[in-house]
């Protein structure tokens, strides 16, 4: 197996393509995390524009989504409904 390391500060520079539709999703703003389990549950990942007055939405990304993590982007499938909207 091919394994490489990359730390949660790393991951977040990695932009997300969904393989299915091929469009960009975003970069990861941050994670949800099982305490328990030690384990990443979602990614965050914010849409629309961010500013001082203008209101954050989010989507949450399932970590199972994700087909490869490579050096430069991070592969998501997003095909079967895996994205979940979240509000600030």
């Amino acid at each position: 197996m091919d394994f490489s390391l990359h730390s949660l500060n790393g991951i977040k520079t990695l932009e997300l393509i969904d393989i299915s539709s091929g469009s960009r999703v975003g970069y990861i703003a941050d994670y949800v995390i099982d305490c328990i389990n030690n384990r990443i549950k979602y990614l965050i990942i914010p849409v629309g524009k961010q500013g001082w007055f203008s209101k954050n939405d989010f989507i949450e990304i399932e970590w199972g989504k994700i087909v490869k993590i490579g050096s430069e982007v991070i592969l998501v499938d997003l095909k079967n409904g895996a994205l979940k909207r979240m509000d600030a």
